[in-house]
């Protein structure tokens, strides 16, 4: 590949992963329409998206993908399900024992171990480039966030940053062991695997719960399945083959400023000049990323079946 054509396919895929964060900005509007528990919510989320993607293999000819996975394949994308679901659990137990502020910052130096790790697990060289955005979007992400206070008053408080950190600590293992698992499986056979053990593992605790209420809450947690699941997953993992995985880590910084700035629009939650600068931080770091040469290349091909 030429290094226009690297140099283009490697601007493509980090427009794709920030897309597919800002639509995972929205989460918080489709939740706030929705009712009962976490785990439930969580579900609805892998249950809905797992069967959608399933429909469409189907459609489109390519069960064969799954079918043919190896039994070594095949368990390594199972335990990214089991990833998948102690992550989103994790991170949704320490919103409810610490404050919102303390447990997204936490939740969010993901991206910093990624970049730490990325090396010995990926193989891709550690960019020095990107310390400098890196710090710029966390630095952002607290700026937004310590208003509303990062202090520890309590012993439940102080477990639940620690949980957030676990969070952190399996989003980065995750999104790592994506990038090495994607070199030879779709994106739509890795989700359908991932999310179909979710559902697995979630279905018999959420069944003791308490579930969506109404047919709005019904169709809120659908479209979480269908939107911010499936399609927002899809267009993360296809941007994510074309770009280190450090790079990529940094774009998703784009989801938290992104939903406070959707809740400001659509649900009049205030807009402070902290909340600015900081979202100007986490934008200023995307941009810096996404005018950096791919100078090693983009890391895997892009199977045929995933441009389908």
């Amino acid at each position: 590949m030429t290094t226009s054509g690297a140099r283009r396919d490697s601007t493509g895929g980090l427009l794709r992963v920030a897309a597919a964060a800002i639509i995972w900005g929205t989460i918080p509007l489709v939740i706030r329409a929705s009712d009962g528990s976490s785990a439930v919510k969580v579900l609805y989320r892998v249950a809905v998206a797992g069967l959608a993607l399933l429909v469409w293999m189907a459609v489109r000819g390519r069960l064969s993908e799954l079918t043919g996975l190896s039994r070594r394949k095949l368990l390594s994308v199972v335990g990214q399900g089991v990833l998948l679901t102690v992550n989103w659990l994790l991170f949704l137990t320490a919103l409810d024992m610490t404050k919102v502020a303390v447990a997204e910052l936490l939740g969010y130096t993901g991206p910093v171990i990624v970049a730490a790790l990325a090396p010995s697990v990926t193989g891709e060289r550690f960019d020095r480039r990107i310390v400098v955005p890196l710090g710029f979007a966390l630095g952002g992400i607290a700026v937004i966030m310590a208003p509303q206070g990062i202090t520890l008053g309590s012993g439940r408080e102080t477990i639940g940053a620690i949980l957030a950190f676990a969070s952190a600590l399996t989003y980065a293992t995750l999104l790592l062991r994506s990038k090495r698992i994607l070199r030879d499986i779709s994106s739509s056979a890795l989700m359908v695997v991932e999310y179909g053990t979710a559902t697995v593992l979630l279905a018999p605790v959420a069944f003791f719960l308490p579930g969506p209420s109404t047919p709005l809450a019904v169709g809120a947690l659908v479209t979480l399945g269908l939107v911010q699941t499936a399609l927002a997953g899809f267009i993360f993992l296809s941007g994510l083959r074309r770009v280190r995985t450090d790079h990529a880590a940094i774009l998703t910084y784009a989801e938290p400023v992104s939903a406070v700035l959707f809740a400001a629009l659509l649900l009049g939650e205030p807009l402070t000049w902290t909340t600015a600068l900081g979202g100007a931080m986490v934008l200023g770091a995307g941009v810096a990323v996404t005018r950096l040469e791919p100078a090693f290349g983009p890391e895997a091909p892009v199977p045929a079946a995933d441009e389908a």
